[in-house]
């Protein structure tokens, strides 16, 4: 056990990725389950790609018909609901005029360091309590209620503990995502393959490399799903924000069109943050398919270097 402690600190990266290679195999009698490679294929098996695309697309387009045929009859006022024309020419209007861009960024950006923030401390939380039975005991209840603490009624406390700007807004969506992030993580820490842990240890590994170099890769698709999600959802937690504590994002632009009952706005702002959440999804779903650590090789490598021999 000694000699094999000391090959592994002496080359942690290869043993480690020797250790994800057995989780890749199909084999009966690797070092793996059987139910980790059930879920591994399950995984793999992936929507075809032209339908991922194509779905979406049609769907939208069967709304914006539905839409224009209730709006093309004139029964319902332009002022409660304009037609899809009416709101795509403001809404070209505005990108062209800039207008748009500034509230964009803001919204961005603050959702972003929202995001991070909440990944800084949820990540750390979730490897506790996947592993420690007395901080899941303690944590735990905690977490569940903090989820029960509607948004706009928080928002006024870190008005009051933080006062008014990017702050108070970072901090809710930090809040908003948090809870999902560790959910997800700890599901990603605990369905690691037992197996898989105790060859590790045979190994050597023990501690912040067994972390490292086995726990974390293998968690990694979960966590990343988690992530996803939250920065999604910090998307709303912004626009919330800056509903109740003010701001110059979105979520500002979306007060001032509700008070002065521009309907047409309000439609448009709605569109952006529409488009704002897919661009995020399907861009934190790209970073998941190119770090996923149960393909061959690491697809971003092979995106680097197409002419590498395989």
């Amino acid at each position: 056990m000694g000699g094999a402690r000391r090959a592994w600190q002496a080359r942690p990266a290869s043993l480690g990725r020797s250790i994800l290679s057995g989780c890749r195999a199909s084999t009966p009698g690797m070092m793996t389950g059987e139910g980790l490679r059930r879920g591994m294929d399950i995984r793999l098996r992936h929507t075809p790609l032209p339908l991922r695309i194509a779905a979406p697309i049609v769907a939208g387009l069967i709304f914006l018909l539905a839409w224009w045929l209730v709006t093309s009859f004139g029964s319902i006022p332009a002022t409660l609901l304009p037609s899809p024309g009416t709101v795509v020419g403001r809404l070209g209007r505005e990108l062209a005029s800039g207008r748009l861009w500034a509230p964009i960024g803001v919204t961005i950006t603050e959702a972003a360091a929202g995001c991070l923030l909440a990944s800084v401390i949820a990540l750390p939380t979730a490897y506790l309590i996947a592993h420690v039975r007395l901080a899941e005991a303690t944590l735990a209840p905690y977490l569940a209620a903090s989820q029960a603490i509607p948004a706009v009624a928080l928002a006024p406390l870190l008005v009051i503990w933080v006062g008014y700007g990017m702050r108070p807004v970072v901090l809710l969506c930090s809040v908003m995502v948090f809870f999902p992030m560790v959910l997800s993580t700890v599901l990603g820490l605990r369905s690691i393959d037992r197996e898989v842990l105790d060859a590790a240890r045979v190994d050597g590994a023990a501690g912040a490399q067994m972390a490292r170099w086995i726990e974390w890769p293998l968690a990694l698709p979960a966590t990343l799903t988690g992530v996803r999600n939250g920065f999604t959802l910090s998307i709303t937690g912004a626009v919330v924000g800056e509903l109740v504590m003010g701001g110059n994002g979105l979520g500002q632009r979306l007060a001032v069109q509700s008070q002065s009952s521009d309907t047409t706005g309000l439609f448009t702002t709605l569109i952006v943050l529409c488009v704002l959440a897919i661009a995020i999804y399907l861009g934190m779903t790209f970073i998941e398919w190119l770090v996923n650590p149960f393909a061959s090789s690491p697809r971003w490598y092979r995106l680097t270097h197409p002419h590498h021999e395989k």
